[in-house]
């Protein structure tokens, strides 16, 4: 059995190839252009040798470049490494060795510390900078090869490499539990179901309901795209069933108003401090996020009081959802047929069991307070290069989380704390978010 990520794209275009993909400001691509960039990416990229399981490194901002950039590679047959793209030199050097990328493909702006940084390695051979406008990367280094230029000069491959579902599709760098950076590797089948189900089964009004995030349906790239919630809760799952993807390459308030408004967003996908930053402004009125049909929030708890000023300003639900980098990473969300009760994270995402585990793995009753643990569809295959930190979250067929939380008579979650943030004090756990 094969399945790659890059199928999301070839199997859109074939269903709706003249629908609107991406926007970037006043241009647009279609599915049908979507597919044959990816394409002609991945050809260029075979070119240079990379086939199936080769690493490469993205560090690019939220701009179209990101996802033609990422689908090529994966349909060369390549792993992604995503970077964020405010890492200095001496971590580039660090997340690119570890992972033995080959190349960097980089935007303007991260150029400089990418090039310095790819002198200092071993393993990486090439960079191509990410960008459409040919002119403006030559400007920038005329030795330097452009995606613009890549494209140009290589005819789109027939299909995309054939990958399996468990081979690694994405290697993202996440703190993990505690400590330095690990690469969390996410199959194609780990992304490609995380998307799936946020795009068909996260919506519906009822239990049975699939409600797919189509035509007609926007989304914008606000959270940064080489994380795994802007990554699969935005792009991916967009373009899962011919959706669009309308991109903000930095957060500005004001702008990303202005965004919705005029290409008619109706799914926004951010962290609190986004929602509260949008209720703070009193440059935007209400009409301005008329078209917006619910919100999505992650990354960190969502103040009630933040959650009710926005609801009741902009007319419109918001549902908070629990993940990790390590799981894919949506694990537990808010239902819009369920009541939303204060404080929970909702309930598992089909594919997907939570339980509450004490320090011996024992599991736990309602109520009580331990340590989350996942199991499904979405469990990362471990970390890259790091066996030992692997075995230690990965333990009795559960990811351990990290985090400290519990469960209500209802099944529905609720996150306390990180348990690495723990105190003990006259014998009792003593959990820093619960004092604030």
């Amino acid at each position: 059995m094969s399945l790659s990520l890059a199928s999301i794209v070839t199997e859109t275009a074939r269903r709706l190839p003249d629908q609107t993909a991406l926007i970037m400001d006043e241009t647009r691509y279609t599915y049908r252009q979507l597919r044959e960039l990816m394409l002609s990416t991945a050809a260029y990229l075979q070119g240079l040798g990379v086939d199936r399981g080769t690493r490469l490194a993205l560090m690019c901002p939220n701009r179209p470049e990101f996802t033609i950039s990422y689908y090529g590679a994966l349909a060369a047959g390549a792993t992604v490494v995503t970077l964020n793209n405010l890492l200095v030199a001496d971590e580039i050097v660090y997340q690119v060795e570890n992972s033995d990328s080959v190349g960097v493909i980089c935007d303007l702006d991260s150029y400089p510390q990418v090039r310095d940084a790819v002198q200092r390695t071993g393993c990486c051979k090439w960079i191509l900078i990410a960008a459409l406008d040919c002119e403006e990367a030559r400007r920038a280094d005329p030795s330097r090869p452009s995606l613009g230029e890549a494209i140009r000069a290589n005819a789109p491959l027939e299909s995309y490499a054939q990958t399996r579902p468990d081979d690694t599709a994405v290697v993202m760098y996440t703190s993990g539990t505690t400590g330095r950076p690990k690469g969390a590797e996410l199959t194609h089948f780990n992304l490609w179901e995380n998307a799936r189900i946020v795009s068909e089964r996260t919506f519906g009004e009822r239990e049975d309901e699939i409600l797919p995030l189509g035509p007609g349906h926007v989304a914008v790239a606000v959270l940064p795209l080489f994380h795994s919630f802007g990554q699969t809760c935005v792009q991916n799952a967009l373009l899962f069933n011919g959706g669009a993807i309308t991109y903000l390459p930095r957060f500005d308030a004001i702008k990303l108003a202005d965004i919705i408004e005029r290409d008619k967003v109706t799914i926004l996908d951010a962290v609190p401090t986004i929602y509260n930053a949008l209720i703070s402004s009193e440059e935007i009125p209400p009409e301005k996020l008329r078209t917006l049909s619910f919100g999505i929030s992650g990354g960190a708890a969502l103040p009630i009081e933040v959650r009710k000023a926005f609801e009741e300003r902009y007319r419109m639900p918001i549902l908070e959802g629990y993940g990790l980098t390590e799981t894919s990473p949506v694990a537990c969300a808010q239902a819009r047929w369920r009541p939303i009760k204060t404080g929970s994270i909702g309930q598992p995402v089909p594919g997907v069991e939570m339980r509450i585990f004490d320090d011996n793995d024992r599991e736990l009753p309602p109520g009580v307070e331990g340590e989350v643990v996942i199991r499904g569809r979405n469990i990362m295959k471990g970390y890259l290069n790091y066996p030992e930190a692997t075995e230690q979250v990965m333990r009795s067929g559960w990811f351990h989380s990290g985090d400290i939380g519990k469960t209500d008579e209802d099944g529905d979650f609720y996150i306390v704390d990180r348990k690495k943030d723990m105190i003990i004090r006259g014998g009792f756990n003593v959990y820093p978010r619960e004092v604030e």
